[in-house]
């Protein structure tokens, strides 16, 4: 379908700058692995990308910890707890994180991961951005936490280049709800 991770990423990042942005909140709220998961690996979204603002007042209102990524110098991420969302401090690329970080190994301690895609094929390829952060991150999840790709419905696609090092996702989570992902 898409010649290369270059053309897929222009492609859907394009069609993302035309729509309006979406909650991801009425998606997730009655989400059994949601609801039970203690600790939440999540990321404060930018621009077009699903918001993920209410998703992370109403988790921190309902008694989860939320973790959320510090983007290091050589792009790797280190994780922190969420406070409200006027104690985050601006952070590299734009992004806005936790004033105090746990290290890169933090995300092992999550219960539920859910990271920022630009599109996911129903084979888990997540296509992030191509800086390889999320994809370094992963790696570091303990095996069997569920790792969900926060995307729009039409972002979800049959079939995406891949590399060997990217790390696959397990379903998709979009506005309207919950797309396993085989």
């Amino acid at each position: 379908m898409f010649a290369s991770k270059v053309v897929a990423r222009q492609h859907f990042l394009s069609a993302r700058k035309a729509r309006p942005a979406e909650d991801l909140l009425p998606g997730a709220r009655s989400l059994p692995a949601v609801l039970n998961a203690r600790r939440i690996a999540l990321y404060v979204s930018m621009g077009p990308e699903p918001q993920t603002g209410g998703l992370i007042d109403w988790l921190l209102a309902s008694n989860h910890e939320v973790l959320l990524p510090i983007l290091y110098a050589d792009n790797d991420l280190g994780w922190g707890v969420a406070p409200g969302a006027a104690d985050l401090v601006p952070g590299r690329l734009g992004m806005s994180e936790p004033r105090t970080d746990l290290g890169p190994v933090a995300i092992s301690t999550a219960e539920l991961i859910i990271c920022p895609a630009v599109a996911v094929a129903r084979d888990g390829v997540r296509l992030g951005r191509g800086g390889g952060s999320y994809d370094r991150a992963l790696a570091r999840v303990t095996p069997g936490t569920p790792i969900w790709a926060a995307v729009y419905d039409s972002e979800v696609v049959d079939s995406l280049p891949s590399d060997p090092h990217d790390q696959l996702v397990h379903s998709a989570l979009t506005p309207s709800g919950l797309i396993p992902l085989t």
